[in-house]
């Protein structure tokens, strides 16, 4: 496991609650000590992580969700890996400082553990999520296309995944009384160190369980989804179908730069001072060149195995094994990017009744 301060904070202790009468109050203290960044309504509609800086008069939504996940600010869509100068090899490190991100939906901090075990021996991911404290919020309601609960990554955060959680109080006639903030680890309890926050009164776990058990009946029947991924698993789907979907896919790559978990990269040398600079990018399974090999040989040159890969990779139990848990935490991006309208909604319903 990753060998920084910040990931190597105790969890699993003893949870301790406050009362929080907004969370811009948290946010603001937050912004004496690190760069901020949280959702923000965009000229898109959509939504971005942006910086908010101290005395900024931003809103906090704790329904927006952003098209795009915060994997990014981990794997950068394009770094500098080392400089080769035709004498000497030169490894080039991220810049990188204390930062926040506030407001993470529990889907999304699923994802970054995903990644956090996936790029665990990675300098420049690491380098980047060791200075970074997550925030999160457990969400009151199914966000659109979303199945968290079916893959055990929502509505309510995973304690593991964050460092505080912001979790709202019951309404009553309509009305907020606040919310509450869960300290999970050791970073979170020192950056709220100074709030001077009063403690939450003894029965905030039974009202948080209650309002998961609210969201969680809000969720539509997903059975089709349950029925696609056993069928993946037992290697059932029908080749014809692959080649179906495959014929809808245009290779876009959408899917897999909306998707949180994806992480497939390429690199390329490019030539510099009688050197050449290495640089990595993200890259797609979806991509026609992906696997081709050296000799010209290509095992997944046809659209429905490609296709087939992509899905296999996201519900296979042989990468839950290698993972810790399945590659697809139910955010249902993919459905709301795809122009061929091959998102995982569709694709299962399509498995599931194959």
């Amino acid at each position: 496991m990753p060998t920084s301060n910040l990931l190597n904070n105790t969890r699993g202790q003893a949870l301790h609650a406050y009362e929080l009468e907004r969370p811009e109050h948290l946010r603001d203290w937050l912004q004496n000590r690190y760069k901020v960044l949280q959702p923000v309504h965009d000229q898109t509609g959509n939504g971005s992580w942006e910086e908010v800086h101290a005395g900024d008069v931003v809103p906090f939504d704790p329904a927006l969700r952003p098209v795009m996940s915060p994997k990014s600010l981990f794997f950068a869509e394009r770094e500098q890996m080392f400089t080769f100068d035709g004498e000497m090899f030169r490894t080039t490190t991220p810049k990188t400082e204390h930062q926040v991100l506030f407001g993470v939906k529990a889907c999304d901090l699923m994802a970054i553990s995903y990644q956090d075990h996936h790029f665990r021996d990675d300098p420049y991911y690491q380098a980047r999520r060791k200075d970074t404290l997550l925030v999160g919020i457990d969400c009151s309601s199914p966000c659109e296309n979303g199945f968290c609960s079916t893959v055990d990554a929502g509505p309510q955060v995973h304690q593991q995944n964050a460092d505080l959680i912001l979790t709202p109080m019951p309404s009553i006639n309509g009305h907020s009384h606040g919310w509450w903030l869960i300290c999970t680890s050791d970073h979170g309890a020192q950056a709220i160190n100074g709030m001077d926050l009063p403690p939450a009164d003894s029965h905030w776990r039974y009202w948080r369980d209650m309002s998961n058990e609210h969201a969680l009946a809000d969720f539509a029947d997903d059975t089709y989804i349950i029925n696609g991924i056993q069928r993946i698993n037992a290697r059932a789907v029908p080749d014809e179908v692959w080649d179906t979907l495959g014929h809808q896919c245009l290779s876009c790559s959408g899917c897999s730069q909306t998707c949180p978990t994806c992480s497939c990269y390429a690199v390329r040398d490019i030539p510099k001072d009688g050197g050449f600079v290495r640089e990595r990018f993200h890259d797609s399974c979806l991509m026609v060149g992906f696997q081709k090999e050296a000799s010209g040989a290509n095992p997944t040159a046809q659209a429905g195995r490609r296709v087939a890969r992509y899905w296999y990779h996201k519900f296979s139990s042989d990468f839950k094994a290698a993972n810790g848990r399945i590659g697809c935490v139910g955010c249902g991006r993919c459905d709301i990017t795809c122009p061929g309208a091959i998102g995982v909604h569709s694709v299962m319903e399509k498995i599931a009744h194959a």
